[in-house]
């Protein structure tokens, strides 16, 4: 070969080489660019009206963990970004935000933040496109107690009723038994939510005390705003007892409104969304003595992490956390710890792993919590009762509740709705 070929062919080889180069210094940077994607969270909950404070608590309490887990590294080293948007407390509402988050929006993970009336719309959204989904505020416990409504994408991560119902009612008859109070009257909200949790919480009542009867019920309207024809009703029935579900702006409604008939020293009441410093703070005159499971108060579970945790959200936002916050809180955690173990944070992967996940938390009873497998729902959180007082800590005396009563108990009521 001349020199001038060579000279040829080491020139084609250079250029060659240069742009077998060019190329993979091109391609490295993509693969750190899509290794560094942002991974966006669609969130849907309800941010203005009367129960504003849902939705205002849950995205507090999202966002205060989003800053910690991005902090970290991100899901899997993927950053987290929050699409949050106000469904007005319409489900109909919440169900198009749903599908415009993940349509339009990119999202790939959806956190429903929702009220009951509004989670079975996304539900069945989170159904159609398979999206992992995480319920975070719907209590009414058939969105995952029943297996026609299961999904292998959707989980919760807040407390159930029936949990609840368990404890109240164990808690509720040793005290009608101290007191022989036989007569009760309910009042809670007329949705899924509302008629659910009552039932449920009256049968073990009676489970534990028999005699018990209900004289009467009353069910106003979801965000009802005057409750005259409700206390009507009670005075001229008269009951020794009331229990109400009623949360949110419409327990601090009832309790104002209910102090001007000095109802709560006639009655003894049971009010389960009492204890949460959304209302506590908010009526103007907290009667002393009505009973309430914990919604979310820092003194219970008494340990240093809940307190600690409770003091950094009121640094940060200067006012207290909610049983939203945690609960919210707590979806966060269990999407951090997932993306870890999984080493990914697609939704799909992160499903299989959430499935029986136990995490370490300061919500726990015992200081952990876990996805149950059977019906990927949230359990051994800290679950107890107490009485108000009109001053700080607002709540006294709590009774912790014991899972080793809730499950048994839980068992046979999932068979009795053949919900097995």
């Amino acid at each position: 070969m001349t020199q001038g070929g060579m000279t040829r062919l080491n020139r084609r080889m250079l250029l060659k080489s240069a742009a077998a180069g060019t190329a993979a210094a091109l391609a490295a940077p993509m693969v750190a660019r899509a290794d560094s994607k942002s991974i966006k969270i669609g969130m849907s909950t309800i941010l203005s009206g009367r129960v504003a404070q849902l939705g205002n608590s849950s995205r507090n309490a999202v966002m205060m963990e989003v800053e910690k887990i991005n902090g970290a590294g991100g899901l899997a080293g993927r950053q987290i970004e929050m699409v949050i948007r106000d469904s007005k407390a319409q489900p109909q509402e919440a169900a198009r935000l749903a599908r415009e988050l993940v349509n339009t929006d990119g999202c790939e993970i959806l956190i429903d933040a929702e009220a009951s009336s509004g989670a079975f719309a996304v539900h069945e959204v989170a159904r159609d496109l398979g999206m992992l989904c995480l319920h975070t505020n719907s209590e009414t416990s058939s969105l995952s107690a029943d297996p026609k409504l299961r999904l292998p994408n959707a989980f919760r991560t807040c407390r159930q009723g029936i949990h609840d119902s368990i404890v109240g009612g164990a808690y509720a008859a040793n005290i009608a038994k101290t007191k022989n109070l036989t007569k009760w009257m309910t009042c809670s909200p007329d949705y899924a939510y509302g008629r659910d949790t009552t039932a449920e919480y009256m049968t073990y009542v009676k489970h534990f005390k028999p005699d018990v009867e209900v004289v009467g019920e009353s069910w106003p309207k979801l965000f009802q705003p005057d409750y005259t024809e409700v206390f009507t009703k009670i005075l001229q029935t008269k009951p020794q007892v009331l229990y109400t579900c009623l949360w949110g702006g419409d327990i601090t409604a009832f309790v104002d409104q209910g102090n001007i008939y000095a109802l709560f020293g006639q009655t003894e009441t049971f009010a389960v969304n009492m204890a949460d410093y959304t209302a506590l703070t908010a009526v103007k005159n907290l009667p002393r003595g009505i009973h309430s499971g914990n919604r979310y108060i820092k003194t219970f579970p008494s340990t240093p992490e809940n307190a600690a945790w409770a003091d950094a959200y009121r640094a940060k936002y200067n006012e207290y956390p909610t049983n939203w916050s945690w609960e919210n809180a707590t979806a966060m955690h269990f999407l951090a710890v997932g993306a870890k173990q999984a080493n990914t944070a697609d939704g799909a992967k992160l499903a299989e792993v959430l499935k029986g996940l136990t995490i370490a938390s300061p919500f726990g009873a015992d200081g952990k919590l876990t996805l149950r497998g059977e019906d990927q729902t949230l359990v051994g959180y800290a679950i107890g009762w107490g009485t108000t007082i009109p001053n700080e800590p607002y709540v006294t005396d709590m009774l912790p509740g014991d899972w080793n009563q809730i499950f048994p108990l839980e068992a046979e009521w999932k068979k009795s709705k053949n919900f097995t």
